[in-house]
């Protein structure tokens, strides 16, 4: 069977009413059966996120029976194509990726090659994807995060002396950050000096994902300080009219306390560990060289072009070009630019808005079936199985909701911002960086532990104060 590649996916107010919500769900799975199709792939996505850890750990042994059976025969180590492979599998930025060739096979048996083709190539926008892939590499350049550093490292000593001192600054002023240089910079800054000043003293395990969760769900709620940073913000801005005052009186301050208690909190649990933290030999360990101000003022620049262009990919990606340029001329100053993780970071990205793009005939008449409390719940858990952005775009999409509902929805899509690595979209950008850190990557369970508590002080800021 063929179907116009216009009519793919079915617009989510196309579809016959129903009176409640199984009969909607019944209803709209009858008038497309591959909606539950497409669902079921996309937890069968979400799963297998749940399962690197395990493909790791699998992919570890099975390298360490390879080389004993090659040392054996006498040969010298080699790589088994058998661990690489399960190693593939545990990159949790490849997975939605991977299932994304398993939809499109779906769509493709079930309409037509063209109907997917068309789906992946023209109706799927990418847009936010090559945006972070662009300004994760310009925001992890030396002279980017050598004035960051500077900076938070100016504020820490007014703090104290030590790491902690750093890890509170970090915690603290890099989320807000994400308010006026996007979530993803901010993230990739404050993953970057966590990693080089706080990670690297090999905390421990409780401490670490605690770390974690709180950097995940700061960045989350701390990009609501404006209107033009947060992805799960820009996709309600306009259609529902909030400027950067409403976000401030609304959302800003609530982000803020939230942000202050979830430090002071972890601090005063983790205190004793925090404040026996050392430098190795008693010196700051990896402080970058401070480039000459010239040409941080140049990296500053790109990355403002990026951040105003991020809606244009052509001109977003035409300054990045002319970016490489400059690093290459300026090469004595720069650092090696190392677009492996931005570009596992985009293709994360992109393969999470394939799948997201068909989930809206359950989640839109969900989100309207909720009341208030419900629905901010209901928000903080679907955020967990998918982006935040998403969430808040579907809630544009559900006609005549009050002003409290959607306050609720944003509320609950950047609450639970934190709670997984496909919860926002600078969260693989920070795993990314901080995997290496912790032993066969980041646990998907670990990192809902460290983000529980957080979550739960953002949802009492948001509804409570």
């Amino acid at each position: 069977m063929t179907q116009a590649a216009s009519a793919f996916p079915p617009a989510v107010d196309g579809y016959a009413q129903a009176t409640d919500l199984l009969s909607t769900l019944r209803v709209r799975v009858a008038a497309e059966p591959l909606n539950a199709v497409a669902t079921g792939i996309f937890f069968l996505a979400i799963l297998h996120t749940f399962a690197v850890h395990r493909f790791r750990v699998a992919a570890h042994h099975v390298q360490e029976r390879h080389d004993e059976r090659e040392r054996a025969a006498g040969r010298p180590d080699s790589p088994s194509v058998r661990a690489e492979l399960l190693h593939f599998l545990g990159e949790v930025e490849v997975v939605f990726g991977l299932w994304a060739v398993v939809l499109m096979a779906a769509i493709g048996l079930s309409h037509g090659w063209p109907v997917a083709r068309e789906y992946v190539a023209h109706t799927v926008n990418y847009t936010e994807a090559l945006f972070v892939v662009v300004i994760m590499a310009l925001a992890s350049t030396q002279p980017v995060i050598a004035v960051a550093e500077s900076g938070l490292r100016r504020v820490a000593a007014l703090l104290g002396r030590g790491p902690w001192a750093l890890w509170l600054s970090v915690l603290t002023l890099g989320p807000l950050l994400g308010s006026f240089v996007t979530e993803p910079a901010a993230m990739t800054i404050s993953a970057l000096l966590l990693s080089r000043q706080f990670y690297v003293l090999r905390p421990s395990r409780r401490l670490a994902y605690a770390t974690l969760g709180a950097l995940f769900v700061n960045i989350s709620v701390g990009g609501t300080l404006t209107h033009f940073a947060a992805p799960p913000v820009l996709m309600v801005a306009r259609p529902w009219g909030w400027s950067t005052p409403f976000m401030l009186t609304h959302f800003g301050w609530r982000a803020v306390l939230a942000v202050v208690v979830t430090n002071a909190v972890y601090f005063a649990l983790f205190r004793r560990e925090l404040l026996s933290l050392r430098p190795p030999d008693g010196t700051d360990a990896g402080r970058p060289v401070a480039p000459p101000a010239w040409i941080v003022a140049v990296h500053l620049a790109f990355m403002s072009w990026t951040v105003v262009n991020a809606h244009h990919p052509v001109l977003c990606l035409g300054g990045f070009l002319f970016f490489l340029g400059f690093a290459k001329a300026t090469a004595p100053h720069q650092s090696a630019l190392d677009l492996k993780a931005p570009l596992l970071v985009g293709f994360f990205l992109a393969g999470l808005v394939i799948h997201g793009g068909l989930q809206g005939w359950w989640i839109a008449p969900l989100l309207a079936s909720l009341q208030q409390l419900p629905l901010f719940a209901g928000a903080v858990l679907l955020t967990a199985f998918n982006d935040n952005a998403l969430i808040t775009y579907l809630a544009t999409q559900v006609p005549d909701l009050s002003d409290g509902m959607k306050f609720v929805v944003v509320a609950g899509a950047v609450t639970g911002g934190g709670l997984s690595v496909i919860a926002n979209a600078p969260n693989p950008a920070g795993q990314a960086i901080l995997a290496p850190h912790f032993d066969d990557g980041v646990a998907p369970l670990g990192l809902l532990l460290g983000a529980a508590l957080p979550t739960a002080l953002a949802a009492a800021a948001f509804l409570l104060v």
